[in-house]
Order: structure tokens, then sequence, then C-alpha cells
């Protein structure tokens, strides 16, 4: 019976520090990826609607995602992938218009 007692507690316990420790890791990535995700959609949908104005061309457009993941990459808060090319924008926006049609 003490084995069964401490093998109870011992659970009880764990999933308790799982709970207050676990989970705020788990939910701060999944925050770092959903910044990433939204952070990418912004760029992209700015750097299009510049593109489709007139005001940047396909060669600007991939310098200034090349500079803007340049400047994110070097402060490490944002996880995730950030967009660095027009073409990477276009698969973004693509996954984006999929998942809003769902």
């Amino acid at each position: 019976m003490g084995k069964l007692l401490i093998g109870v507690i011992m659970l009880v316990v764990g999933l308790l520090i799982g709970a207050f420790v676990g989970a705020p890791m788990m939910i701060g990535t999944a925050a770092g990826v959903g910044i990433a995700t939204g952070l990418s959609a912004g760029i992209c949908t700015t750097v299009q609607a510049a593109q489709d104005e007139g005001l940047l061309s396909a060669e600007q457009v991939d310098q200034v995602l090349t500079r803007a993941a340049r400047n994110i990459g070097s402060d490490n808060s944002v996880e995730g992938e950030i967009v660095g090319s027009a073409a990477q924008c276009e698969e973004v926006l693509a996954k984006l218009k999929e998942a809003a049609a769902k």
C-alpha cells in the first residue's frame, strides 16, 4: 500500500509541476510562432500592396524583405520563420487565404 500511495503522490506532484512549469513554456513557444506568422503576414501584405501600387519592384521587395528578416533575426525574441523573399510571401499569403476559406 505504501508504494502505491507514493506512486499516486508522485503522479499528482508531476501533474502539478507540468501544469505550472511545462504549460507556460509551451504557451510561450506557441505565442512566438503565432507572432512570427502574424508578423510575416503583415510584412507580406504591406510589400505586396506596395508592389501592386508600383512603389516597389520585385527586386526591391526582395531587398526589403531580406533586410526586415535580418533586422528581426538579430532580435531573438521572435521564434519561427520570418519571410525573406517575395516567393515566401506568396506562400504565406496563399496559406492564409486557404486557412481563411476553411
